[in-house]
């Protein structure tokens, strides 16, 4: 098999070669490593590589369903043991995991390769990936614009051909992001879907979840049915899926009934090629034969993105205080998390419980919504991919935020409630980039992003189905159906060819 071969495969394809004795795992990871260094100088997707661990786990039978296929992590929440996790941030970097976390056992007892983790934001909090500590990473497809984030690395790796499929995790769009970025197909699914444990019961309060990022379909069902199910201490299990998802994703999905809608839920701008984007998706489902009309549900979009930020005030300083914890100084905290840290500790405990339960508005909302459409339809992102840099808050702001909190009179303000415009301005400017995501998160519904536009200037530009709580079989029949009718894994940047 030479590099051609290995771009054409997607992991199922991969793991049947392995099966049938067409090629071994060796080679394999061997291809996997060439790819990494041909191209990873150009995106900066993997920061660690495990080359050793992976060379170990070569020495001893690999079994599973995706036996002998390359494979990275995350670095957050993903833990290997004996490895560092380092959150994107300076502070955790030298922590290292004492045991393997569920979902990166569930990778490896699935036959996967771990040889590396890829790049993420600090504590994931940004959706561009551009940590102080390992860089930014870039866009295969345009190496001035991001792959997104949080799991901006390893949609770059899986884009730039390194891998078919990396693993990810979605606390606010942190897996659709990055895919509609780069041109992968991504799936968020139900909140307690996956176990986040053992080092974590709920992560963000359970607005977060774990998944894949994957060039077909069929590769992210077969992760799904690698993650899901329940573990022991968990702080609850769902329902389990009738049949493995890689059987209910060939179903046909029946005739839906489908709601669109295309305005920024903030009211902030919305590109004309992301409207686009939307707009072309009504008329292939139509064209399947779905119901497809304008509807959203009646939810306060600013009220949610507040909700948001304000998930972010309890979780971060609880980040933060275990890096303190652990020994690091507060200076290796990134500006922007220092300020969240201390908005965070200016925040009373009944602001960020009234917040919280906010999140059952939303979702009651979006069940009244679900009661007569089967699935909501928006776009990703508000426009193509952004460049770098923009949407940062400018020198001088950050120089002005550093002396306020330097000075400790951004607290003070913060805690004599003379920042709620500010605060609400935050949530805006963060968010006015990716309004549409975040709602599935707060209210633990399953959601994707389908890779089905590419703008005038050749970027992708994905659009996101979001279904009712435990409908991950029903998204994957849909996105079958689609990836059928309007093909997309051939569709890769010149990088992950060499023709860059």
């Amino acid at each position: 098999m030479d590099i051609d071969d290995y771009l054409a495969c997607d992991a199922t394809a991969l793991a049947g070669h392995v099966a049938e004795g067409a090629v071994g795992p060796g080679e394999l990871l061997d291809l996997a490593l060439a790819q990494h260094a041909r191209v990873n100088g150009s995106i900066n997707a993997v920061v660690r590589l495990m080359e050793t661990q992976a060379r170990a786990q070569l020495a001893k039978p690999l079994t599973g369903p995706l036996a002998g296929v390359p494979f990275l992590l995350k670095d957050g929440v993903q833990d290997y043991a004996g490895v560092p996790t380092s959150y994107g941030s300076r502070s955790m970097a030298r922590v290292v995991a004492p045991v393997h976390a569920h979902v990166t056992r569930r990778y490896l007892d699935a036959g996967l390769v771990v040889f590396g983790k890829t790049n993420l934001p600090e504590f994931a909090t940004r959706a561009v990936t551009d940590p102080e500590l390992f860089g930014r990473a870039n866009n295969p497809w345009d190496l001035a614009r991001t792959p997104g984030g949080s799991s901006g690395g390893a949609a770059a790796a899986v884009a730039a051909g390194i891998v078919p499929m990396a693993a990810g995790n979605d606390g606010g769009g942190s897996l659709r992001i990055p895919a509609a970025c780069c041109g992968l197909f991504a799936l968020r699914p139900s909140r307690g879907r996956v176990s986040s444990g053992p080092g974590i019961g709920e992560v963000w309060f359970g607005a977060s979840s774990e998944g894949v990022l994957s060039r077909s379909v069929r590769d992210s069902a077969l992760g799904l049915d690698i993650l899901q199910g329940f573990e022991a201490g968990d702080p609850f299990a769902i329902a389990p899926p009738l049949e493995p998802y890689v059987e209910a994703m060939r179903r046909d999905p029946g005739r839906l009934r489908i709601g669109y809608s295309t305005a920024s839920p903030i009211g902030t701008g919305v590109h004309p090629e992301a409207v686009l984007a939307v707009e072309r998706t009504v008329k292939l489902l139509e064209r399947l034969g779905h119901e497809v009309e304008p509807a959203a549900p009646r939810i306060d979009g600013t009220a949610l993105a507040q909700s948001y930020l304000h998930m972010y005030f309890g979780q971060i300083p609880a980040s933060v205080a275990r890096a303190r914890a652990l020994g690091a100084k507060r200076s290796e905290i990134e500006l922007m998390n220092r300020v969240l840290v201390t908005l965070g500790g200016a925040t009373s405990a009944t602001t960020l419980t009234a917040q919280l339960n906010r999140w059952n508005e939303f979702t009651r909302a979006l069940g009244a919504f679900h009661a007569q459409y089967d699935l909501l339809l928006t776009p990703t992102l508000a426009g193509p991919p952004i460049r770098h840099g923009e949407g940062d808050p400018s020198r001088a702001e950050k120089a002005l935020m550093g002396l306020l909190d330097a000075s400790g009179l951004l607290g003070g303000l913060a805690r004599l409630g003379l920042l709620d415009k500010v605060v609400e301005r935050i949530a805006l400017d963060n968010l006015r980039h990716v309004p549409f995501t975040q709602l599935s998160n707060l209210t633990g519904t399953p959601s994707m992003s389908v890779p089905l536009h590419w703008t005038a200037d050749g970027l992708p530009l994905g659009v996101q189905f979001v279904g009712p709580f435990g409908s991950e079989d029903r998204l994957l029949q849909l996105a079958a159906q689609l990836e059928a009718a309007q093909p997309w894994f051939d569709r890769m940047p010149a990088l992950a060819r060499g023709s860059a």
